[in-house]
């Protein structure tokens, strides 16, 4: 048989020592430490509930008085960074590159000049002169100009893949332009009547969070696509002006402003209450109990809630806390460490079990 190594702590040694005491008293001393925790834990929850009722509000209530405060309605929309329009602009005919004018991340206008080419021909012929010498070479240089590639439209360079001495066909992708960096998102259709185009957003990009910019609302789709079993509708902000961080795919947290209430009568949106189809919220009755008050309610941003009509400025209003009182009910019956009812509890049992803890 193999035998087992049993750690025993300090106290569990100490014990030990000791003869076991008759199985009456250990169950007296059980229930006289469990009398002791029930007292200690009455007397806690005695204080938390006079606590409650010591400010002036009814038991699993806290007073709050109604305030004026400023609300600003906003749209949260995620979405990514994308041109508005993009350009892969291709060479006319099979060439090669002689000179590249332009770097990624400039800014051209249309009709400017952004490489020089030379067709194959040219290339050709320039390679034979410069076998020849360096004045055969200057000489055909002049002789076969170059061939110009010409930017198509004003934009940004956002991809510019290829190098001076490249030969291209006309397949070849000479750069990328970009008319207009924005952020594309998808906002929920529930949201989508808040947001008109032409509204201020925030914008903050995931790379740069302590960098946030203005934008505006520029176009707002017709076409709804589905997600996750969800109707959305794109939405396009334009960043105003595009800031020199900012790149093609980078993921970015749009804040639409949609209103802002100034000064109006506000409660906190946890006040609100719902009875006979009416929204409302609870305040102090002539019996000291809470009196269901109905109110009209306008804008919310979620934690604050505007009231049209229904009260006025310095009311006392009851929002509902879980009270001492209630909390020690509910544990009576769930929580092991509060004791069972004399002669059975929660476990049934005798009288001589220790209140249903009894073995």
């Amino acid at each position: 048989m193999k035998r087992r190594s049993v750690v025993r702590s300090s106290q569990s040694v100490a014990k030990a020592d000791f003869r076991p005491r008759p199985k009456i008293f250990r169950n007296f001393e059980l229930k006289t430490s469990r009398f002791k925790l029930a007292l200690v834990m009455a007397a806690a929850w005695s204080a938390l509930g006079g606590c409650s009722h010591g400010h002036g509000g009814a038991a699993g209530y806290r007073p709050m008085k109604v305030s004026r405060s400023d609300i600003q309605v906003t749209v949260l929309a995620t979405g990514n960074v994308q041109p508005n329009n993009e350009l892969a602009v291709y060479p006319a005919i099979a060439c090669r590159i002689e000179r590249i004018r332009i770097k990624e991340g400039d800014t051209v206008r249309k009709g400017e000049t952004l490489m020089d080419l030379s067709s194959t021909e040219r290339a050709t012929v320039l390679d034979e002169a410069a076998a020849e010498g360096a004045s055969q070479l200057a000489y055909w240089q002049q002789i076969y100009e170059e061939t110009p590639l010409i930017s198509p439209e004003n934009g940004q360079v956002i991809y510019l893949p290829t190098v001076p001495g490249q030969v291209c066909s006309t397949g070849t992708t000479m750069m990328v332009m970009s008319d207009h960096l924005m952020v594309n998102t998808q906002v929920d259709e529930t949201d989508l009547a808040q947001i008109k185009i032409g509204e201020a957003a925030t914008i903050t990009l995931d790379a740069y969070p302590d960098k946030p910019f203005p934008g505006v609302v520029h176009r707002i789709s017709y076409f709804s696509t589905l997600v996750n079993n969800v109707t959305t509708y794109e939405v396009d902000v334009w960043p105003e002006p595009v800031p020199t961080f900012m790149r093609t795919g980078m993921t970015s947290n749009v804040v639409c402003n949609v209103s802002t209430k100034e000064d109006v009568l506000t409660v906190p949106s946890s006040a609100l209450q719902q009875q006979d189809n009416q929204t409302g919220v609870f305040v102090p009755g002539d019996n000291g109990k809470p009196k269901f008050q109905p109110i009209q309610t306008g804008v919310t941003d979620g934690r604050r809630v505007e009231v049209v009509s229904g009260l006025n400025e310095g009311d006392t209003i009851l929002i509902k806390s879980f009270s001492a009182g209630q909390f020690a009910h509910t544990q009576s019956s769930t929580n092991p460490l509060m004791p069972g009812a004399p002669g059975g509890g929660n476990r049934g049992g005798g009288g001589g079990g220790g209140g249903g803890y009894g073995h």
